[in-house]
C-alpha cells in the first residue's frame, strides 16, 4: 500500500479550512445584506473573530468537559517516560501529559500547536491495554499533535454551528425590512452549509485518523500493537454507559475511535480474533493482509457520517503496513 504524505494531508487540510471559510463568508454576508448593516471587511473580520475564539478557547473546553487532570513525572513515571521517548522520535516539544477522569477507555491530544501540545488518557485505559499497546496508541496521538491537525480539527468544528445558528436565526424572522422570503432562503441556505460544513468536517477527522496510524507505526510501533489497542478500545466503548457516552459525545472526533460506533464494529473485530483471546496478534493481522474485507452498506453509510474510518478499513491499512 502506498503511504500517506504528510504533504498530502496538510494540503486536504487547508483546502477544507478554506472551503469551509469561504461558505462561511458567502452566508454571513448575505445576513448582513438581509439585515442591512455592515460591508465584506465586517463580515469577514466576524468570521475571524468567531474562529479565533474557537481556536482560543476550544482547548479549555476539551479540558472542562473531559475533566483533564494534568499529572507530573512522579505520578505517572511510565507515562511521561512513555510520551518523552515519542515525542523525541516525532521531533516535537515534548507535550503536556494529563488524566481524563472518563471511565471510558480512550486517548487523546488537543491544543493550538506543536509548541502547546496536551496529551491525555482516560482512566478507563490504564490497565486495559498492555505497554505496547499503551505506546501505539499514545504514538498515534502524538501523530495528531506532529502533523497540527488536532488544532485544525478545533478550527473547523465551529462553523458548522455558526451555519446552524445562521439558520436557526433566519428562517423565522421577521425583519430585513419586510422581506421574509429573502430571510428563509438565506436560512433554507445555511442550513444546507451546515450540511455541507459537517460532512466535511467528519471527512476531514476520517483522513487524520489514517495518517495518525500511520505516524505511530512511523514511530516505532508494530501495526499489531495499534490493530490490538483498538479491538479492545472498541469492546471497552461498547460496554460504557450510554449517558456517558452523551455527555462526552461532543468531542469524540479528537479520541482514537468512534465511541458511538463501537457497538456496531464488535462483531467484525472478533472475526480477527481467531483465538478469542481478546487481542489482536501479530499472526491474526498478517491474515487480514491478504484477506478480502467485506463491508456492508449500513457500515459504508454510517462511516459517512462518523468522525472515524470503518474500523475493518483502517485495521486492514494496519495489516498492510506490517
Amino acid at each position: 500500500m502506498e503511504k500517506l504524505s504528510s504533504f498530502r494531508l496538510t494540503i486536504r487540510l487547508y483546502l477544507a479550512i478554506a472551503l469551509l471559510f469561504s461558505l462561511l463568508y458567502i452566508i454571513i454576508t448575505a445576513v448582513g445584506t438581509y439585515f442591512r448593516f455592515g460591508g465584506p471587511y465586517l463580515f469577514a473580520l466576524l468570521v475571524i473573530v468567531i474562529i479565533s475564539a474557537q481556536y482560543y478557547f476550544g482547548p479549555k473546553l476539551v479540558e472542562r468537559t473531559m475533566r483533564v487532570r494534568y499529572v507530573s513525572e512522579q505520578e505517572a513515571p511510565h507515562l511521561h517516560e512513555m510520551v518523552e521517548d515519542l515525542a523525541v522520535k516525532a521531533g516535537i516539544p515534548k507535550p503536556k501529559v494529563g488524566i481524563s477522569e472518563v471511565n471510558i477507555p480512550n486517548a487523546f491530544a488537543f491544543g493550538r500547536s506543536k509548541k502547546d501540545g496536551r496529551v491525555c488518557v482516560t482512566r478507563g485505559i490504564l490497565g486495559l491495554l498492555d505497554k505496547g499497546e499503551l505506546k501505539a496508541v499514545l504514538g498515534h496521538e502524538l501523530s495528531h499533535i506532529r502533523h497540527r491537525d488536532m488544532a485544525v480539527i478545533t478550527l473547523i468544528s465551529a462553523v458548522p454551528l455558526i451555519f446552524y445558528f445562521i439558520f436557526i436565526s433566519t428562517i423565522f424572522n421577521r425583519g430585513g425590512g419586510g422581506n421574509n422570503s429573502y430571510g428563509q432562503l438565506i436560512g433554507i441556505a445555511a442550513f444546507a452549509g451546515y450540511i455541507a460544513a459537517q460532512l466535511i468536517v467528519l471527512f476531514v477527522s476520517r483522513i487524520r485518523e489514517y495518517y495518525a496510524d500511520q505516524g505511530s507505526i512511523e514511530l516505532g510501533n508494530p501495526p499489531y500493537e495499534l490493530a490490538s489497542a483498538l479491538y479492545k478500545l472498541v469492546h471497552g466503548s461498547a460496554k460504557a454507559n450510554e449517558d456517558a457516552v452523551k455527555e462526552i459525545e461532543g468531542v469524540k472526533a479528537f479520541f482514537v475511535n468512534d465511541i458511538s460506533d463501537a457497538g456496531y464494529e464488535i462483531d467484525d473485530f472478533e472475526q480477527l480474533d481467531t483465538n478469542g483471546d481478546g487481542s489482536i496478534s501479530e499472526s491474526e493481522l498478517e491474515e487480514l493482509k491478504y484477506a478480502r474485507t467485506r463491508i456492508n452498506t449500513r457500515s459504508k453509510i454510517s462511516e459517512l457520517l462518523s468522525t472515524h474510518p470503518n474500523m475493518m478499513k483502517r485495521v486492514k491499512r494496519l495489516a498492510e503496513l506490517s
